[in-house]
């Protein structure tokens, strides 16, 4: 992919934040689930991170090396021709700086966007959450690698209290609030309170930050339309569409071995419909 084309596609990817409803983002993990759902219509994509690390033989959770995620970046833009977002967890570094240079490994791999997060996984497989100040230092340092490639990269800085916070409520928004802002001084561009579900509370985030707002489809989730009444501008599907993959070859395969079932491999896919996602275009 050219430099030019990238730009392009990040400016793009960027103004479908300010459309009047809600862009709806699914959450791929390879070449064909890609082009799968680009073939749908739609007209951005995303990974996920546990999506892509569970396609590789990793859990979830930190332990996917860098190289490899880089290397799925790759294959999907190489067959795409829609703006793809990284899902880069926390960075996959210790430090800043170390952040910043996996956000220029992952725009040379050709994502447009990223997600960073600000929870992480200690080496006994506990979660933290980082302190503000360490997140706005590694949001300042993917913006800067950013802006060195310069590639209008979108960053969404999500923040997890709501995903594993504990305490009341109340605690939990006027932190993650905080945290948005200071986010948002640092260099984010859109903000990401995965767990926040309560339509009220949504409405009262959206309407306290000034940029956009994106949330995941979990349990208890409004409608889409409803998310855009009440000011959502970007809707994740997370890990929904690789456990309905799963799920369907799941049962495939459980048939096949409990029944022997040959009638569980039909579908109305053909050999020529999935060769064709992958024609030159």
């Amino acid at each position: 992919m050219s430099h030019a084309t990238q730009a392009t596609r990040a400016d793009a990817f960027r103004r479908l934040h300010q459309a009047e409803q809600p862009l709806l983002l699914p959450n791929v993990w390879d070449a064909l689930s890609a082009r799968v759902f680009e073939q749908a219509g739609f007209v951005a994509l995303a990974t996920s991170s546990a999506a892509v690390a569970w396609s590789l033989g990793y859990r979830d959770g930190g332990e996917l090396p860098r190289e490899e995620l880089l290397a799925s970046i790759a294959r999907i833009t190489r067959v795409i021709q829609v703006p793809l977002t990284a899902d880069i967890e926390d960075g996959f570094g210790a430090t800043a700086a170390e952040v910043g240079d996996t956000v220029a490994a992952v725009i040379r791999a050709g994502s447009v966007g990223i997600n960073l997060e600000d929870g992480h996984y200690e080496a006994d497989g506990s979660f933290g959450l980082r302190d503000a100040a360490e997140m706005r230092e590694r949001l300042q340092a993917a913006r800067a690698a950013a802006d060195a490639a310069g590639v209008p990269v979108f960053i969404n800085a999500r923040t997890d209290l709501f995903l594993h916070g504990e305490g009341p409520i109340e605690a939990r928004f006027d932190e993650t609030l905080a945290r948005a802002r200071l986010y948002l001084e640092s260099g984010a561009d859109g903000v990401f309170p995965i767990g926040l579900t309560d339509p009220a509370l949504l409405a009262r985030f959206c309407a306290a930050v000034p940029a956009p707002v994106n949330v995941a489809t979990l349990p208890g989730l409004p409608t889409l339309a409803e998310l855009g009444e009440l000011g959502v501008a970007r809707v994740s599907t997370a890990i929904g569409p690789v456990l309905v993959a799963a799920q369907a070859l799941q049962s495939a395969a459980r048939s096949l071995h409990d029944a022997g079932d040959l009638a569980a491999l039909r579908t109305n896919l053909s050999y020529p419909e999935l060769q064709a996602l992958f024609a030159p275009r």
